[in-house]
């Protein structure tokens, strides 16, 4: 069976497939500076297996699109600042200079809660 006459979606589906636990080419994706060089890889990684992906299948058709998409734009950085936002809300609490008020007394419910 020639896998170039399934649909985009299936064979991004191989591809993806054929990705969960190849240490090599993880390592090789992960370190890539931005969504191009992923992209490279990705179409080796498919003329490997046949599928026969093009550039464009891989920065339309997610999840492909989404990975390459996260790597070109940083998600866990907001702009204006490199806090990530864990650290954000921490930060944020902790400069609140207004008192909070004392939560009020919970019910207690045959003295379990």
């Amino acid at each position: 069976m020639d896998l170039r006459t399934l649909p985009v979606s299936r064979r991004i589906g191989l591809l993806v497939e054929a990705l969960d636990g190849a240490v090599k080419t993880n390592k090789a994706l992960a370190t890539c500076a931005d969504g191009d060089e992923m992209v490279e890889i990705l179409l080796g990684a498919s003329a490997k297996l046949g599928l026969g992906l093009t550039r464009r299948d891989l920065t339309e058709t997610p999840p492909i699109r989404d990975w390459i998409w996260f790597k070109n734009n940083d998600p866990l950085v907001t702009v204006g600042d490199a806090m990530p936002r864990y650290r954000q809300d921490k930060a944020k609490d902790s400069s609140n200079e207004a008192p909070q008020q004392a939560a009020p007394e919970r019910k207690r419910f045959l003295g379990l809660f």
